[in-house]
């Protein structure tokens, strides 16, 4: 059989956009497997309806676990129980870091191949392979799984959450005995990362920031012009932006990040790589600033400025402002 067992991550009563996308794409993998998907939900007092819910985002059976919520030991120990009861074949994560942390712990823990930051994942027989971006972008490569079970760690965005369209699922009670290094640590708060639930597909103008913005303090220059257009914009980032820690992953242009039609495409000190460019290139109107003429971005751009952004981008939000009237 080809079951595959999703993690389901929530708060505050409502589940992780990004655990929906990857329990859309495993359901749809375990259904050309012959196999199904199942999830696994961990926390405090998590009500059956929500677990239930997952059952229309094709869920066939949801686990529910009472246990810490946001460490990654715990949902280790939780998943390694239910491998134990039932044999899955593989089982599939959504992005973000705590996934990345769950996923590589429960491989060391089940001796499981892994593979993280997958893109995609596509059919090969009885078998699933798993496409993660190496080389900058530039090129894909391939996974398969010689262990008895996979583990695929999707990146932040890579799985497409779909309408909800099944019935609700039957849910089971599940007690882990949780190891005691597994609760030595514990949840303080829960912090949104800046930047948290921008809808960078519904903006009609997109400040986008790279490298040439120098710090993740450069992007107060990109916030600032998006404050002076209105709610109708947002602020983008390149993929070099977001590994470095500058940026959210939630605010990736790209290849490997989110693929964008604004009306306006302001692009900040981007170089303008061919992995940036697929994912902004249908933008209406493209306007590039960069302090190299040779750029590659200014080849497509509708209009190129070249001059130190520092300058530019600060005199822009006060035309902005000036010609608005606030």
């Amino acid at each position: 059989m080809g079951d595959i067992l999703i993690y389901a991550l929530h708060h505050e009563g409502s589940l992780n956009d990004s655990s929906l996308g990857a329990l859309c794409e495993g359901a749809k993998l375990a259904r050309a497997l012959g196999g199904e998907a199942h999830a696994i939900v961990l926390g405090e007092s998590v009500t059956r309806e929500l677990c239930a819910e997952l059952g229309r985002y094709g869920a066939a059976k949801v686990y529910r676990v009472e246990g810490p919520e946001g460490l990654a030991q715990p949902v280790v120990d939780a998943i390694a129980r239910v491998i134990s009861k039932r044999d899955f074949r593989y089982v599939l994560f959504g992005g973000g870091l705590l996934g990345l942390e769950i996923g590589a712990g429960l491989a060391a823990r089940i001796d499981a191949g892994v593979a993280l930051e997958v893109t995609g994942v596509r059919v090969d027989g009885a078998q699933l392979i798993a496409q993660r971006p190496i080389f900058g972008d530039s090129a894909i490569s391939e996974i398969a799984f010689a262990s008895a079970v996979g583990v695929i760690v999707g990146r932040l965005g890579a799985f497409a959450v779909e309408p909800p369209a099944g019935t609700a699922a039957p849910v089971e009670d599940l007690e882990v005995g949780f190891s005691s290094f597994s609760l030595r640590a514990r949840m303080l708060r829960h912090a949104q990362q800046r930047g948290d639930g921008i809808d960078l597909e519904g903006a009609e103008i997109l400040i986008a920031g790279g490298r040439g913005l120098g710090s993740a303090e450069g992007f107060e220059l990109c916030e600032e012009l998006a404050r002076a257009f209105g709610s109708c914009s947002a602020v983008a980032a390149t993929r070099a932006v977001v590994d470095a820690g500058w940026y959210p992953y939630a605010a990736q242009v790209g290849q490997t990040g989110k693929t964008v039609s604004p009306k306006l495409y302001l692009a900040a000190g981007i170089s303008g790589a061919i992995q940036h460019k697929v994912g902004m290139e249908s933008a209406e109107n493209i306007v590039a600033i960069n302090n190299d003429p040779g750029a590659p971005i200014f080849e497509f751009s509708d209009l190129g400025i070249v001059g130190d952004l520092n300058k530019i981008l600060p005199k822009l939000s006060a035309a902005v402002r000036e010609r608005k009237g606030s």
